[in-house]
């Protein structure tokens, strides 16, 4: 695939950004494009390899290697070396209903487990995708495809969030009538208010996919909570099925001293209403938590984390802290971490480097844990007190912390995003249907299977498997889509 010796001719190269401390001056995306002969040559570097793990979506040591959605990563891109751009798309599409999302969003575990990677730099896999997908949109390739013949079975999905619009996307071309439902005022879920529009654009990228799905047939219904305004008893009487893509959006909490002071916030409240505020008025209405001139510790180190760093300095903050509970990662892989493994090494996210451009330095402190938090007099956050750790491995095997003697810090904070993770689904509408949950409190159903232990009752995505990446809630939709049409027609669809 691609140029046999292209990985020993040509080197890795991606686009450009635009400069940090242009960026961090508006809320566009910020990734530009390589003129298409150089990213033709991208394509040609994906060798022959004859072990693409680059597709196949496996758990090694508890992270993804290679794609969930087993995109077919090979033939498309010695189809972009060969300038058979609108052939790439059809390969593409195949297997990924969302590139455009997963081409901007996703951490590429596919680029993690390439061939080329075991001792010179990746194909440029993540980027590849990118291209083809938006190429297909700007030439009109991706137009509105209504299914040709419908079967006269009706199926409500709950929750439009990456899993739910695959499903969504999957069961109308199946021919049945599908119907969203998403209690926020806009369709897109964590897309829409999880992930901030720098990184993925709404109106551009959210909107454009999801007025081509309603133009294919998909209704989708907002402002509208199945178990609260929407009853469940309704969707169980009028539709065929159900499938529930509700996400796992209850947030982990920290249980400390100082956790109620008025500052002290989650921090996907902060991302959500900043994108709302954005939409609905470019920030002009107020409604939101803002950083502007303040002093701002985010405590988690993942990418909700990189997200509130480039948000609150979009806001224009005094300064920026993000704590990480675990040590620096290496700078290339450990012994213990060889490929095709998910290469656990340090590198500088789009926020930081912001923050590194703007205050001369990487945000994120190392293996420090919050002890309390401190405030005012009337109740708000003024200073946040942090230990070192150190990782100790107990004879059995378990890794533990141990505080270092002499390492505390007070750190002012006039704003303080707890980020993270999340625990699980919601409570509500999992105990009006009595379903059962599996040791981590999400919803019990066999992957594969989908289904839960209500009959016609289905669930996908994150609410089934806990919080993890968009890609896999994309494979969870397209699969429990597939289960829900073998439920309804006896026989699952075919791709």
């Amino acid at each position: 695939m691609g140029k046999p010796t292209g990985f020993l001719e040509y080197k890795r190269e991606v686009p450009p950004d635009r400069a940090p401390l242009e960026r961090i001056n508006d809320w566009k995306e910020f990734h530009l494009e390589l003129p298409e002969p150089k990213q033709q040559v991208q394509g040609a570097r994906c060798m022959d390899c004859g072990i693409p793990y680059c597709h196949t979506g496996m758990m090694i040591a508890g992270a993804a290697s290679g794609c969930p959605v087993h995109n077919l990563i090979p033939e498309w891109n010695d189809l972009i070396y060969k300038g058979l751009w609108k052939e790439a798309l059809a390969r593409l599409l195949k297997t990924n209903n969302f590139p455009e999302f997963t081409g901007r969003v996703c951490p590429a575990p596919c680029e993690g487990s390439c061939t080329v990677g075991l001792n010179q730099p990746q194909v440029t896999i993540k980027t590849n995708e990118c291209v083809i997908v938006d190429r297909g949109f700007k030439e009109g390739w991706i137009k509105a495809k209504p299914p040709k013949n419908r079967t006269g079975k009706k199926i409500a999905v709950v929750g439009s969030g990456p899993a739910g619009l695959a499903c969504a996307d999957e069961l109308n071309k199946a021919g049945h009538a599908v119907t969203v439902y998403e209690r926020a005022d806009r369709v897109g879920g964590l897309l829409m208010y999880g992930i901030p529009n720098m990184k993925l654009d709404k109106i551009d990228v959210v909107q454009r996919r999801t007025n081509l799905m309603q133009a294919e047939g998909v209704r989708f219904l907002t402002n509208s909570e199945v178990g609260k305004n929407i009853s469940i008893d309704v969707l169980q009487s009028d539709y065929d099925a159900v499938v529930l893509c509700g996400g796992a959006t209850k947030p982990r909490d920290l249980t400390i001293e100082g956790r109620s002071l008025k500052g002290v916030n989650f921090a996907i409240d902060f991302l959500s209403a900043n994108t709302k505020s954005l939409l609905d008025s470019n920030l002009k209405d107020g409604n939101y938590i803002t950083a502007k001139d303040k002093n701002v510790v985010v405590i988690g180190g993942g990418d909700t984390g990189t997200d509130c760093v480039a948000t609150s300095i979009r806001h224009g903050c005094k300064s920026v802290i993000q704590l990480e509970i675990m040590p620096k990662p290496p700078l290339s892989r450990a012994e213990s971490n060889p490929w095709p493994e998910w290469p656990k090494t340090y590198n500088l996210d789009y926020g930081q480097e912001e923050a590194q451009a703007l205050y001369g330095n990487d945000p994120r402190q190392y293996c420090t844990t919050t002890k309390k938090i401190v405030g005012s007099a009337d109740g708000t956050v003024t200073e946040i007190h942090t230990v070192e750790i150190e990782w100790i491995r107990e004879d059995t095997g378990r890794m533990i912390m141990k505080e270092i003697p002499g390492s505390a810090k007070i750190l002012s904070a006039d704003l303080v995003l707890l980020a993270m993770g999340f625990l699980g689904p919601e409570d509500q509408l999992i105990d009006q249907l009595s379903l059962e949950r599996d040791s981590r409190s999400n919803v019990k159903a066999e992957y594969g299977a989908y289904q839960t232990n209500v009959d016609k009752i289905f669930t996908a995505g994150d609410m089934r498997r806990g919080q993890s990446l968009v890609v896999w809630a994309i494979n969870e939709g397209r699969g429990a889509a597939r289960a829900c049409h073998s439920y309804l027609m006896g026989t699952a669809k075919q791709d």
